[in-house]
């Protein structure tokens, strides 16, 4: 489907907050299954995890700035799994799953992989992110020149403050992180946080002009080919559901699911019009 209306372009900015959103539990799965939680591999997989959240929040201030707006409240918007990465060609099925060579290869390093140089953008079923990211990007261009496409940018809904992303270890804090989007130029700059950060362009592998933070694909790749051993990892359930826990277990997963809905729904308020932001950001961080 092209992007041709202000609505069109809105659907897809809702499809890339799915889609960002939907990275973020199996990289969190992975990690919490490694059994150092200071190990190189599990910090740089923590790493990717903060950006991926980043992306979210970045992905839904374009939504906003041109008028749509995400709603984290809607149960559909909770990512299950096994799921199908949304719109991804060819169908790419991502698992909850423990951190293996297999999981890296097979699974995250597509979804981070780079364009080909010279690939045509594709606004709809993209075999890279960042095809779809420059075809929004161009959509967002296209539609502004052709009227004001952000007349109402909702800055007051915007989770936009600088303060509340901070880098961690194996990012770089000139790589990107929040900011308010209520223009072309700032759509722009948002998009290339999320593609730099992610895929990288082609085969530049850094995420930041300074050459201090690798892709995340790149970041992949050094556990992928063990210059970043993994190390011991815990025998998780691939996919795991309450139902098939013992009772004892059982009780904890349920809670775990609670506390994620809760999250989702202190995401939904993240991004209402309100002068402070700083209560809801500390209940998501603690």
């Amino acid at each position: 489907m092209p992007i041709d209306t202000v609505q069109e372009l809105q659907d897809h900015l809702e499809v890339a907050v799915q889609v960002e959103l939907t990275t973020i539990p199996p990289y969190l799965y992975a990690l919490h299954s490694i059994e150092d939680p200071q190990s190189e591999a599990a910090l740089l997989i923590r790493s990717i995890v903060v950006e991926e959240m980043l992306h979210v929040c970045l992905t839904s201030n374009l939504l906003l700035a041109v008028g749509g707006a995400p709603n984290f409240a809607d149960a559909a918007m909770t990512p299950t799994y096994p799921c199908d990465l949304p719109h991804h060609k060819t169908v790419l099925p991502v698992n909850l799953a423990p951190c293996s060579e297999e999981l890296i290869r097979g699974t995250l390093m597509v979804i981070e992989q780079p364009e080909v140089h010279g690939a045509p953008v594709q606004p709809d079923e993209y075999e890279t992110l960042g095809q779809f990211y420059f075809a929004v990007e161009q959509a967002i261009n296209r539609l502004d020149r052709e009227g004001d496409l952000f007349a109402e940018p909702q800055r007051e809904r915007q989770l936009s403050d600088p303060a509340f992303y901070t880098a961690v270890s194996y990012d770089a804090e000139d790589s990107g992180g929040l900011m308010l989007i209520d223009d072309a130029a700032s759509a722009d700059a948002a998009i290339e946080i999320i593609v730099h950060q992610g895929e990288g362009l082609s085969a530049d592998r850094w995420a930041d002009e300074s050459h201090q933070e690798l892709t995340h694909y790149y970041k992949l790749d050094r556990i992928a080919r063990g210059i970043t051993p993994i190390g011991p990892v815990r025998p998780a359930v691939t996919n795991p559901r309450s139902a098939g826990y013992p009772d004892e277990v059982r009780a904890v997963s349920d809670l775990f699911n609670a506390l994620f809905r809760y999250a989702m729904l202190t995401m939904d308020e993240l991004f209402q019009a309100s002068p402070d932001k700083s209560a809801a950001v500390d209940r998501l961080c603690h």
